[in-house]
């Protein structure tokens, strides 16, 4: 009588772990994969979707400094963070010109000479990129980005 009890026991909390084991893969399913930055894999990808003469110019050394100095000034406008960063309300919209005027500015202080057509091209495989694993939302509409 006691292994019979001790079966339905187990049975029952083996049925009670499938339904909630079910239930919550069932959830996670339903939500989307948070996107996850990787810099090594964002500077591959950027290098491989350069057009040929910036790629012909820069290593991926180049490409690297470029992004890292990008997410620098993503920072400083509360834009990118590891989930440890302020919440920003609202949106929060960046644009290419200042991005690339920025840039510009670290890499002049440090004596790398880079082109504004090559900054362009990293920041804009770089969001292509971002596009690609969900990190970043729609482009802003006319006329918002100037308010």
């Amino acid at each position: 009588m006691v292994l019979v009890f001790a079966f339905l026991v187990a049975g029952i909390v083996f049925a009670i772990a499938a339904v909630v084991v079910g239930r919550e893969a069932r959830r996670l399913d339903a939500v989307p994969p948070h996107p996850t930055f990787d810099l090594g894999e964002a500077v591959d990808w950027v290098a491989e979707h350069l057009p040929f003469e910036v790629s012909a110019v820069l290593s991926h050394d180049d490409v690297r400094r470029i992004i890292d100095w990008n997410l620098e000034y993503f920072r400083s406008k509360g834009v990118a963070g590891n989930g440890q960063s302020a919440h920003v309300h609202g949106p929060v919209i960046v644009g290419g010109a200042e991005t690339v005027d920025h840039v510009l500015r670290r890499a002049e202080a440090l004596g790398s000479p880079y082109t504004p057509a090559q900054v362009h091209a990293v920041l804009d495989a770089q969001m292509t990129y971002l596009e690609v694993i969900g990190a970043v939302g729609p482009e802003a509409p006319p006329g918002e980005a100037e308010g």
